[in-house]
């Protein structure tokens, strides 16, 4: 029977969150019958992580024993072994020895004086002994949490006793509290109380996306990015300290202004502040300076007016609250005499257990000691009590100052004090203060805070001016989600006027939503037309420029004979820098056109520029796009790897900030297709066509499906692809979009056709393509349908042919540059040879696949090769393609019909687990794999078992074995 010596607990909300790879580890630590200890600073999550395993692996062990110390009982004596083996050393009590029984029942019961040093080698053997008899009645899991509580003869005992268990069925977990800045060593005496080959893992703090997560999951809900963002910072990424952040700031009735410190609840407080009361008055109010500056330094605090810094910091060091000097003088951060807190939560719970007198006091004191401008406003307004113009007016000069150096989060929030500090009568008056605010919030991605102030303005503003700035802003913050903000279009309208330049800037908007809502790109095209000619009456260039670009941008699209001229328009002088690097600036559509143009080169310098641009001044919105445009000109250029890289950075800086996700999906699933994961490509370009139909943004859904089709057809799901991509057909057709260079699925779905046996339909994809390939000059596209119809031709029966086709098609890729798409050529014509002499050589197209870094191509060119069979023998006369019954290689999203029975039970996500149990994947790998957490694996593979009606995943490969046996 299995004993399980445990008090009843109390049901916790809490999941466990960010700890993939750290589960991961652990269980293959566990699996391999070894022991595991957990470190790391209070609050990191060690509890939370010990629950989790032992709830996983309690089940396979007979007997689990637990125990957890605490500090006001450390000093008792046993008490951990009494919580040990207290129940359980009855169970074999009869086969110890007498002096053993008596040893450990005079330490279990306390009726005799007992101790290490009177029982000596008896009480250590008798725990041994129990040990080894639970053992050898069935595996043994031990779990200890807080071991740094551990009473001392508990842990003597233990120790003597894992030292000698080598060979046994027991398995010990732990967990034990270390330092908040990670030491090496500092963990290992906790070791001596573990066998030998103990794996240590330390938890690391969590990321701001996770921090995000656990947050939301805990139900505190509605909070600002921006918010969460000071939430991870102040929190250092300790969960604990997170959700007690989240927790007030969920109950406090008004969040904390932009550029105030978060709220301290009084519970943290007490945690990290319980020895501020052994400094001095005079050193607590250094370390409140100290809190209060940016970026506080020794000089600095000597200049604010506290003589004895140095002497008072180096106490604060000694007491944990204040990160130590190094021995070359300089803080932590290299800068001369840095003042660094031990952690970011020691400086705010200073900041929020001062007065309001006190801070100010601090910030007055900074105001006049600090040397950098910006530093030297903020202090002066966060001093000052109240409005005045000369304070605001200093704030602004340093908001313009942050925003030429590239810091528009600065800008924002210096915007906002000087907005506070605005008299009723000031010029420029409150109002536009925050507008501009709201406009520095959007470039740097706080786009709730910007939607915040701007709502916040029209609910006072009377302007027309002010009015339609607000307005743009809330159409803006909807991003690629118009349809949201549908009511907006009809009050910004009333509220512009007869006002050409006010007009302007609401048809410009008008253009995005005929296009993102509609998908009415001619429309769009005339709506910015429109803009543009009333821009140019007002003369607001800034807002001409974006409307001319739109509109080049949309003829380009449309193939219109009059998009080189409009771009040129958008191209000429006078320039606005701002704009000329903003994401649908001139400098954006010109990369467009050159890279849809096979201009590769160029194009790379183009976006390169840009990119290094927008970074400089912190345009997070056009950082995202342009990563993601690079990455596109990598993955053309046949570098698979680098575009992979550049994707998956855009897209965590894209989920970070809200800003294009599903974009930011599709992309990453076309380069996860060509040089990752052909599961993740598909889990995210499914992804990325729900995003895109949620949003109601037919524009990105066809791309979307444009990336689904290519990740199915890689996957090897032929009919799929031609489901997605009939359909992205179907939806660019009603938009206008006749440039087969936007979207290149077109060869694509003539391939997939060939394989479904609907050669006549791919011919007609071909030759409808290749028209408008040919009229806008599309050299590579042409060579892609060449590619495809020589698989046409090769299915008809004409090899020859074909094989010449693929030959040029080749051949002209590889002179424009297109590395990835000259490999596939040259691999179907491999495959071609192969399958006309019955032999072939597959060098070539491996080469170019390594040069790529293309895996997903090479797992396919490598089971072919492996195989020695005709890559032709799914479909006679046709050249193997992905998925084919001629490339068995890359292991398909879904499980085969021929592997599991009873298949049509199982939705989708539930055959792409099955096949990746199959493949010997561990739920972490097919956690990674498919982009979803351990715990979605685990719940998954539950419901498998059920629909199966099976109970193990090792029954899911028996399943498979017996089936391939005919069984």
């Amino acid at each position: 029977m299995r004993r399980d010596y445990e008090e009843p607990v109390r049901h916790r909300s809490e999941q466990v969150i960010g700890r993939e790879e750290l589960l991961g580890r652990a269980r293959d630590q566990l699996s391999r019958g070894s022991s595991l200890l957990l470190h790391g600073p209070p609050g990191i999550g060690k509890s939370t992580a010990l629950r989790a395993i032992t709830a996983e692996y309690a089940e396979s062990a007979r007997t689990v024993l637990r125990c957890s110390a605490t500090e006001s009982e450390s000093h008792l004596p046993f008490l951990a072994l009494v919580d040990l083996l207290g129940l359980v050393a009855d169970e074999v009590a009869d086969t110890l020895p007498a002096p053993q029984q008596a040893a450990l029942e005079a330490a279990l019961t306390g009726r005799a004086e007992s101790s290490l040093h009177q029982d000596g080698l008896a009480l250590r053997l008798a725990v041994l002994s129990v040990l080894r008899a639970l053992a050898a009645k069935g595996p043994v899991l031990l779990v200890a949490d807080d071991l740094q509580w551990l009473d001392a003869p508990s842990a003597e005992l233990l120790g003597f006793a894992a030292r000698r268990l080598g060979g046994m069925p027991v398995r010990i977990l732990g967990a034990v509290r270390t330092g908040t800045e990670p030491k090496e060593q500092e963990h290992v005496p906790y070791l001596r109380a573990y066998p030998p080959e103990t794996l240590a893992l330390r938890l690391p703090p969590l990321s701001r996306p996770q921090v995000a997560e656990l947050i939301t999951a805990r139900g505190y809900t509605g909070l600002r990015r921006s918010i969460l963002r000071d939430i991870h910072h102040t929190s250092g990424g300790n969960p604990l300290f997170a959700l007690e952040l989240g927790r007030a700031l969920a109950e406090s009735p008004t969040p904390p202004r932009p550029g105030e410190p978060l709220p301290v609840p009084t519970s943290l407080r007490a945690l990290v502040l319980s020895r501020l009361e052994l400094l001095s008055a005079e050193a607590r109010q250094t370390l409140l300076v100290a809190s209060a500056g940016a970026r506080p330094t020794q000089a600095l605090l000597g200049a604010a007016g506290r003589p004895d810094a140095e002497a008072e910091i180096a106490l604060a060091a000694s007491l944990g609250l204040v990160a130590a000097q190094g021995q070359d003088g300089q803080g932590p951060d290299g800068q001369e005499g840095a003042v660094r807190f031990a952690h970011p939560l020691v400086s705010a719970a200073l900041y929020a257990q001062a007065t309001p007198q006190e801070r100010r006091a601090a910030h007055a004191a900074l105001s006049t000691a600090a040397s950098e401008p910006i530093e030297r406003a903020r202090h002066l307004a966060l001093a000052t009590t109240g409005t005045d113009e000369q304070v605001a007016a200093q704030l602004s000069e340093a908001a313009a100052l942050a925003r030429d150096r590239g810091a528009p989060s600065v800008a924002a929030q210096l915007g906002l004090l000087a907005a506070r500090h605005t008299p009723a009568d000031g010029r420029p008056g409150a109002d536009e203060r925050r507008l501009r605010s709201a406009e520095d919030a959007l470039t740097s991605g706080a786009i709730d805070l910007a939607r915040e102030v701007a709502r916040d303005v029209l609910e006072r503003a009377t302007d027309p001016a002010v009015r339609v700035r607000a307005w743009m802003v809330v159409i803006d913050s909807a991003g690629q989600a118009m349809a949201d903000v549908e009511s907006v279009f009809p009050q910004a309208l009333t509220d512009a006027g007869d006002d050409p330049r006010l007009l302007a800037l609401v048809r410009y908007q008008l253009a995005w939503r005929a296009l993102l809502v509609e998908g009415a790109m001619a429309k769009g095209r005339e709506e910015a037309a429109h803009a543009a000619r009333l821009a140019a009456t007002a003369g607001d260039r800034s807002t001409e420029l974006l409307a001319l670009s739109f509109q080049a941008q949309m003829e380009t699209l449309m193939g219109h004979p009059a998009a080189p001229v409009t771009l040129e328009k958008a191209l000429a002088e006078p320039q606005d820098l701002r704009v000329a690097c903003d994401h649908n600036g001139a400098g954006a559509t010109r990369f467009r056109w050159l890279i849809m143009s096979d201009q590769l080169t160029e194009a790379r310098a183009t976006i390169t520029r840009l990119l290094g641009e927008v970074r400089r001044r912190g345009i997070v919105e056009s950082e995202v796009h342009f990563l993601r445009g690079l990455a596109e000109t990598e993955l053309h250029s046949g570098h698979c790897g680098r575009a992979l890289d550049l994707a998956h950075e855009s897209l965590r800086l894209a989920r970070d900030t809200g800003i294009g996700e599903a974009a930011g999906n599709m992309f990453t699933s076309l380069a996860e297709a060509a040089g990752g994961d052909v599961h993740r490509a598909l889990v995210l370009a499914g992804d990325a066509v729900r995003r895109a139909e949620d949003d109601g943004d037919l524009i990105y859904l066809s791309r979307a499906l444009g990336a689904l089709g290519h990740a199915q057809l890689v996957a090897g799901d032929a009919a799929g692809t031609v489901q997605s991509l009939r359909r992205a057909w179907e939806l660019e057709q009603g938009l206008g979009i006749c440039d087969p260079a936007r979207g290149r699925w077109h060869g694509d779905l003539a391939e997939a056709l060939v394989l479904i046996g609907e050669p006549a339909e791919a011919q007609d994809v071909i030759t409808t393509t290749r028209e408008h390939a040919v009229r806008l000059r599309r050299a590579s596209v042409l060579a892609v349908l060449d590619r495809a119809e020589a698989l046409v031709k090769a299915v008809t029966g004409h090899h020859e042919a074909a094989a010449q086709q693929l030959t040029s098609a080749q051949g002209r890729l590889a002179q424009l540059g297109y590395g990835l798409e000259e490999a596939r050529a040259a691999f179907a014509l491999a495959r071609l040879r192969a399958e006309r002499s019955g032999r072939g050589s597959y060098d070539e197209a491996a080469r170019l696949f390594r040069r790529c870094r293309a895996m997903p191509w090479l797992r396919q060119l490598d089971a072919v090769s492996a195989s020695g069979a005709s890559p032709g023998t799914g479909t006679p006369g046709t050249p193997g393609l992905p998925g084919s019954a001629a490339s068995p290689t890359v292991p398909a999203p879904t499980a085969p019909e021929s592997v599991l029975p009873h298949l049509d039970r199982l939705a989708s996500t539930e055959r792409q687990v099955a096949a990746l149990v199959l493949e010997g994947a561990t739920n972490r790998e097919i956690a990674a794999r498919l982009f979803i957490s351990v715990k979605t694996v685990e719940a998954t593979l539950t419901r498998v078992y059920r629909k199966l009606g099976i109970r193990s995943r090792v029954d899911i490969v028996r399943l498979a074995a017996g089936q391939r046996r005919g069984g």
